[in-house]
């Protein structure tokens, strides 16, 4: 059984960017709520979260390109391991600078590889992450 983590808000963010996940075996799970707004009768969706784990040495965010396509990346700059900050549709380095888009591609050296990314499947009312 996993355990869940709460994760502290990123700072100058007007709607916090940070979400709840847990381990299960080689996944790990984040509740697709994590993404709501509450915005009166209908609700809207952050366009990205960030969750932590004490097991990753780096973050993961979550991109939301619709209600079924997700893209999870790690949060490790590939020039020199920096870890990344998200501004939107980008992460960004801060030791170099490096860039890359909300699909991992680099946009902005030094680096010159794409992030890792992971697979993501939709089962429910979660996401599971596989973290192989």
């Amino acid at each position: 059984m996993g355990a869940g983590f709460v994760l502290p808000a990123l700072p100058g963010c007007a709607v916090a960017r940070s979400g709840q996940a847990s381990i299960s075996g080689s996944d790990m799970i984040v509740p697709l709520k994590e993404f709501v707004i509450k915005n009166g009768d209908r609700p809207t969706f952050k366009r990205y979260i960030i969750v932590h784990n004490e097991v990753l040495q780096y973050p993961i965010c979550i991109y939301r390109f619709g209600e079924n396509h997700y893209e999870a990346l790690w949060m490790k700059c590939t020039h020199q391991g920096a870890e990344l900050q998200a501004f939107g549709d980008k992460l960004q380095c801060p030791a170099h600078g490096s860039e890359f888009d909300d699909h991992g591609k680099v946009q902005n050296g030094p680096a010159n590889e794409p992030l890792r990314t992971f697979p993501v499947t939709v089962s429910g009312s979660e996401l599971k992450i596989s973290l192989k």
